[in-house]
Parts: C-alpha cells; structure tokens; sequence
C-alpha cells in the first residue's frame, strides 16, 4: 500500500460514554458523569470543542442505558431558546452545543466489555476511513488542543497516532505503555503497546493518554480480539497486532492533561481551568489564598 492509503482526511470521532461513573456516585445516579460541569461547561463539551478544532465533522457517540441526555445537551432546547430570547438574553453561550444535523450519530453498546468493544460499536459508522478517539474523562487543556496537534503531526507522517504523557514508573501498572522508538521532537515512533503492565515489565514511562488516531483495520482486529487485561477487550491489544505493518506514532501532547475519572483530577481541572480563566482567574486565586490564609 502507499503512504497516502494511511492519510486520508480524519473527519470522523468516536466517543466512548457508556460508563457508569461509579467513582462519582450519588452525583452520577441519575447524571451521565460526561455531563459534570468544569467550571461552566460539562466533560464532554471540552472534547467535542477539541474536535471540532482538529477539524472533526461527524461525532458518533457510543452509549449505553441513562445517557440520553448527553444527546439532548447537544439538541436545539426550543424552551430554553424561546424563555432567553424574551428575557434579552443573548443566546451565545449555546453556540458550543450546537451541532449539524445528521452530524451526531449514537450507537449502543449494550454490556460494558471495555474499550476496545466500545470502539468496536461504532464500525459500522466509521466505514473505511481512519477516525479519531476521545475519552472524554480525560481533559486535555492548551492552545491549539491535543487533536489539533495530533491531527497536524498525522498530515506529516499518516497511519496511527496515539497522544502520550511521561508518568512515574510506580503508576503505569494503571495504563497503557508505549515501547518507544525513534524520537523526533514531539513524535515518538512506536514500537510495542502494553496495557497495564507490572512496573518491572513496563517498556517505558510513557503512557497512552485518551487520544487516538485510528486506521479503519483495527476494526476488523477488535471483531476477534479476546478478553485481555481486567477481563476486559483492550483496545491497545489491536492496536498492538497494527505496529509493523502501519506507521504507528505517539504524540507528546502540548499542554495539560486532567484525570477527571478521579475525585482529584477532577477538582484539579476544575481549579486550574478556574485560574486560567480571564473573567474568574483573579476571584479565584484571591479565594484560595484566603482559605489558605
């Protein structure tokens, strides 16, 4: 194949959203865990704005039971509309959540089998064409975004990008691990993937961090893939079984990197987002010294 079979344009992303949010319980009972505001907007509006910068065009969302509302968050609230409209208000703030329509696809996955399932969920949308992948408990913040970076490196170099972070080798049992090859700046040639491994067999502190450009293939390697670590279809084993026979890159993301899976990162994201934001960042700095007195 040539190497402009692994560069076709990235037009398309997948969302994984049917997880339970467990972590977050009473608060996500009845809440998607997608949908808790950092600052003024929810998880997943950070990601689909990051999509939309990386020239994303259609967004397909793999859910599952009591997500129905991350769907609305992005519909037309004609109540809303109407009440803001009469009261003066300007409609601005709704702008983000407006998408296309037919641009918003959602697919089920019905049991909870991991990543790699989920991503599996969505072949039917992608078709033949590489796409991208967010996950959207992971809160990538700088200028220009992770998938605007990783979309510009896979214009130089095509095939499959996944964004990376550095990480004490005592946490990357918790992740997947790139075994690195050749660096060149921000672009890592990828030589080997291991999903949480045990720090002594850890090939690297460079972990997978919830971005992801994709050829169409894995999807044919998903459809067999077995259960791997947790018991879980791990999407990082097909993307393994890639390695060798496409370009596969990791990409050092510019910028910060919150784990808003956890109670910390979550509060984490939310306070340095806070502080970075002109309208709020002085308030919020003068508060905190102030508790901290």
């Amino acid at each position: 194949m040539s190497d402009n079979t692994f560069r076709k344009p990235v037009r398309k992303a997948v969302f994984p959203v049917a997880g339970l949010g467990t972590r977050f319980l009473p608060a996500t009972k009845a809440i998607p865990k997608e949908l808790l505001p950092v600052v003024d907007r929810p998880l997943i509006q950070y990601a689909v704005d990051e999509a939309r910068e990386a020239g994303i065009e259609e967004f397909v969302f793999v859910t599952g039971r009591g997500k129905t509302a991350i769907v609305e968050h992005f519909d037309t609230a004609y109540e809303l509309e109407a009440t803001m409209t009469a009261r003066g208000k300007s409609l601005d703030p709704l702008e983000p959540t407006r998408i296309q329509p037919g641009n918003l696809v959602t697919v089920r996955q019905q049991v909870p089998l991991g990543l790699g399932h989920a991503v599996w969920c969505a072949r039917a949308v992608i078709g033949d064409e590489p796409f991208a992948i967010f996950l959207p408990d992971e809160l990538m913040y700088g200028s220009p975004g992770c998938m605007k970076q990783m979309v510009e490196a896979y214009n130089e170099v095509g095939g499959n990008l996944v964004s990376v972070l550095e990480v004490p080798m005592e946490e990357v049992s918790s992740y997947g691990v790139i075994a690195p090859g050749a660096v060149n700046g921000a672009l890592t040639e990828v030589k080997g993937l291991v999903e949480k491994p045990k720090v002594e067999d850890a090939p690297s502190n460079k972990i997978v961090s919830g971005r992801y450009i994709l050829q169409p293939e894995v999807m044919s390697l998903l459809e067999t893939q077995g259960k791997g670590a947790g018991g879980e279809i791990q999407l990082t084993d097909s993307m393994a079984k890639l390695i060798g026979q496409q370009p596969f890159h990791a990409v050092t993301f510019a910028g910060r990197r919150f784990d808003c899976g956890s109670k910390l990162g979550f509060v984490e994201a939310t306070l340095a987002i806070a502080l970075d934001r002109p309208d709020l960042g002085d308030d919020v700095r003068a508060m905190v010294q102030k508790m901290l007195g």
